[in-house]
């Protein structure tokens, strides 16, 4: 019987299932936590109290601040930075006495190291994808049909499909662990086997013996390595 949790899982293997040009069905869930946590945080969440201290402590990468920016909200991105930043001037005011003194280890230097490190968007999307991610092993430990919808995954990038290998190892018996390494195996090797061949047939395409041959599948082979070395979790930037 199908739970909340599970329904934005099954959702993203049914799309990756039905439509290969998805991709990994990992990285679709990613990217609609991250759609989420952007809305709400330029949206209903702004000006909630307990966020606002959150965002004041941990601020945001530079990828999600340039995505906020393009996103046109310009008054609650600077209604948030204002705050961000009171809160960190006074931070830096009050430890500047004990750089001054020089202590190596000043509030200034903690503070603004623990800054280059946070954010507080990426936390709470790692937060909800790591639980998404154990749903999926869950479901393949229970549920029959979401074995079928697994087996016809177009592939898993190499960052997700180590985490859903670490996952499954932590949950499954021995035995269903050797079936799910088993399927997980046929499906990353048979996808990289296309897709080597594909950049193989790309480089080739550049050789004039080969400029009258049809470039088959692989005119987008070099994004789509990309993406599957290292992941699809922003989509593509903008070109300027």
């Amino acid at each position: 019987m199908e739970q909340i949790y599970t329904i934005p899982v099954n959702e993203a293997f049914d799309a990756s299932r039905a439509d290969k040009s998805c991709g990994c069905p990992m990285c679709a869930l990613y990217r609609k936590l991250e759609e989420n946590e952007l809305d709400l945080i330029l949206g209903a969440s702004m000006m909630e109290p307990d966020v606002r201290i959150q965002t004041n402590k941990e601020g945001f990468c530079r990828t999600h601040y340039d995505m906020m920016f393009v996103r046109k909200n310009r008054l609650g991105m600077a209604l948030t930075l204002e705050s961000h930043l009171k809160e960190l001037q006074e931070d830096l005011k009050s430890g500047l006495l004990n750089t001054v003194v020089g202590r190596a280890e000043a509030r200034p230097v903690k503070r603004v190291k623990a800054l280059e490190n946070s954010c507080y968007v990426c936390r709470r999307i790692d937060f909800h994808f790591q639980h998404m991610a154990q749903t999926v092993i869950y479901l393949y430990d229970t549920e029959e049909e979401f074995r079928k919808k697994l087996e016809g995954q177009p592939y898993f990038c190499l960052p997700h499909y180590r985490l859903l290998l670490e996952r499954g190892d932590a949950r499954l018996g021995k035995k269903t662990m050797a079936e799910f390494t088993a399927l997980m195996q046929k499906i990353e090797l048979g996808y990289l086997s296309e897709l080597t061949d594909d950049i193989s047939w790309f480089c080739k395409k550049f050789d004039y013996r080969y400029d009258q041959e049809p470039w088959k599948n692989s005119k987008d082979s070099v994004e789509r390595a990309i993406k599957f070395l290292r992941s699809d979790l922003h989509g593509a930037p903008e070109k300027k």
